[in-house]
């Protein structure tokens, strides 16, 4: 039987907190772009960042529309084809794209642009999730890894070139991967690259990391049983490590930029810089602790107020929450996202179909991610990588983005409550 309206057996819990985080971006992103040189000015002024975004909120509720009167099966139909187009649209930033702030990563259209990174997260999503909803693949099978593995490094490989920040957002997707069965291996080994790495940047000696490894392993060697010791496997696992620790300084010299390494040497406490490459996250610091308890109130914000903190209304909008609303509000924030999560992973769960299970998970993945990293920024603990606030940051490609990847799963899980 078919729905009686497009919003029948609609997860309106997971639609009022969209609607909350949203109206709630767009207040900060309204309160960031005032100052006290400008002062008050109209909402739907499309001069302002306030007044654009407003625009594109409006906007996105017709897509939403179109979204759910879409039949849910053509998602998974098209999966193949949406992914095509959506790769081919980033590779045509080569040809027509255009640079902004040295990265070629949007189309303009006169005054707005459209960046196609930011809803290649979703095809890429339905294209793993149309993989792997296949009877005959199997994780734990080779062949099958790698093609899975190639559906999310082919988007990824296109983005680094023009945007390395949002290309770090697919790794989720190994997570996603290891629900579904790939070997756990995969994630220890990253774990561990993570740790090699820091430990390169921290020391900049590959002799004493090589020499930690070397302990380890002859540690996790006399503790293991005499019938698992594997000399020889473990000989191997140290000339790896050994040849990976030795590339980290030739990759962070010579394949990483001026700013990039930078980033990292000022979050490692190797560099100070506060007024060059280190300003934004100092400000962005003082703005947050600036806070307190309850924060300086809506509008009162004196960081924000004199725009001291820079992209206050992309990248660090949580600046703004955490100076006006100060610690109070941003745990209200930072809960509703997570109660965000948490319902998509219990409708995840009761999915009748592997596809749109698996395309739940990852639609979960992908907005922690960015929720985790940009918070992780804003606070100084991870370097600056240019990844916005879900439904905060400012930009209509960013918010029609994880507009479409949510609601295009909210369209799976009614359809999946109207088969019962």
């Amino acid at each position: 039987m078919r729905n009686q309206s497009i919003t029948s057996n609609i997860d309106w819990i997971s639609v009022v907190i969209f609607i909350t985080l949203v109206v709630m971006g767009w207040l900060n992103i309204y309160s960031s772009s005032l100052s006290s040189v400008t002062g008050d000015g109209s909402i739907f002024d499309l001069s302002q960042f306030y007044g654009k975004q407003l625009l594109y909120i409006g906007l996105a509720f017709p897509l939403i529309l179109v979204i759910l009167f879409v039949e849910g099966k053509f998602y998974e139909k098209y999966a193949s084809v949406i992914y095509t187009i959506s790769v081919l649209s980033i590779a045509g930033l080569f040809l027509f794209g255009k640079s902004v702030k040295g990265q070629a990563n949007w189309y303009s259209f006169g005054a707005f642009g459209l960046q196609p990174s930011e809803f290649a997260k979703a095809a890429t999503a339905l294209a793993l999730a149309k993989y792997l909803s296949d009877v005959q693949v199997n994780l734990k099978n080779l062949n099958n890894q790698i093609i899975a593995l190639s559906i999310i490094f082919l988007p990824v490989l296109l983005i680094a070139i023009h945007d390395p920040g949002s290309a770090l957002i697919y790794a989720i997707f190994f997570v996603v991967l290891y629900r579904e069965g790939l070997p756990g291996w995969y994630l220890l080994t990253g774990f561990i690259a993570i740790i090699l790495f820091i430990l390169m940047l921290v020391t900049n000696n590959p002799f004493i990391v090589v020499g930690i490894a070397a302990v380890v392993l002859v540690i996790n060697y006399y503790r293991s049983r005499l019938i698992d010791r594997n000399i020889l496997a473990s000989g191997i696992v140290l000339v790896i490590v050994a040849i990976f620790s030795f590339s980290v300084s030739f990759v962070f010299n010579n394949v990483f930029k001026q700013h990039h390494r930078d980033r990292f040497n000022i979050l490692l406490g190797k560099q100070v810089d506060m007024k060059g490459i280190g300003y934004n996250i100092h400000q962005s610091e003082i703005a947050i602790g600036s806070g307190g308890w309850i924060g300086k109130g809506y509008l009162e914000g004196t960081q924000t107020k004199g725009g001291f903190v820079p992209e206050q209304h992309t990248d660090y909008i949580f600046t703004t929450v955490g100076e006006e609303w100060g610690f109070v509000g941003s745990l209200i924030v930072i809960g509703l996202f997570v109660a965000l999560f948490l319902r998509i992973i219990y409708l995840s769960e009761r999915q009748k179909t592997k596809f749109s299970r698996v395309y739940g998970y990852s639609v979960a993945g992908i907005l922690f991610i960015h929720f985790f990293v940009n918070i992780a920024m804003v606070a100084g603990i991870f370097p600056t990588v240019g990844i916005p606030l879900p439904f905060f940051s400012y930009g209509g490609s960013g918010l029609w983005g994880f507009t479409i990847l949510l609601f295009i799963f909210l369209k799976m899980d009614a359809n999946k409550v109207n088969e019962w």
